[in-house]
């Protein structure tokens, strides 16, 4: 069994640091907001909603074959998102990787720093051989981030998921354990 708050992964600049119960309040900040949940099944989130979510992480993380990994994202001592990863199939070595960043630190690089980590933590600790990410569309933010970090553009997955206004579309992206290595000794992973 993996011991609960174990892991750390850090940068120059951010650190990720497991979810804790303290956490919701760094959650709501931005999970309440419109624009943060426009291309998502859930939010804005109320108090109750973001509780409920670092509640289902803890819950999570205390499996005995834990396959969920959700970090906050620090900022100078701030708390402004959380980035995922979770292993979808142990035999295949497979897992993928989500983030969320507050809008005030969109376009500042940290959502792409957030994947790196997460993609490296995927590949060193857990052997994984293929992490992928999934996003709208119209989220082109995330689609650069996802390309910035080495990920392959797979293709278009149709109507693969139920929003606000509709069934979403989802461009599937994905990375090889390779590819990343291969990254690290170009000096871009």
């Amino acid at each position: 069994m993996i011991e609960r708050n174990r892991y750390s992964l850090s940068n120059e600049r951010i650190r990720l640091r497991e979810v804790n119960e303290d956490d919701w309040k760094g959650v709501h900040r931005y999970a309440s907001q419109n624009i943060v949940c426009q291309y998502q099944p859930w939010g804005p989130n109320t108090e109750e909603d973001s509780k409920g979510f670092v509640q289902q992480v803890l819950f999570d993380a205390a499996k005995e074959t834990r396959s969920r990994f959700a970090f906050a994202i620090i900022l100078d001592a701030d708390m402004i998102g959380v980035g995922e990863l979770n292993i979808t199939d142990f035999t295949n070595k497979v897992g993928v990787i989500s983030y969320i960043v507050h809008p005030d630190y969109w376009g500042k690089g940290i959502g792409t720093e957030a994947a790196n980590l997460l993609i490296k933590f995927g590949f060193d600790d857990f052997n994984l051989h293929r992490i992928y990410a999934t996003c709208d569309p119209r989220n082109v933010g995330s689609s650069r981030i996802l390309q910035k970090v080495g990920m392959t553009k797979e293709g278009r997955m149709r109507e693969d998921l139920f929003i606000k206004d509709g069934w979403r579309d989802s461009f599937l992206f994905s990375i090889l354990e390779g590819e990343w290595h291969e990254r690290k000794e170009e000096g871009s992973g």
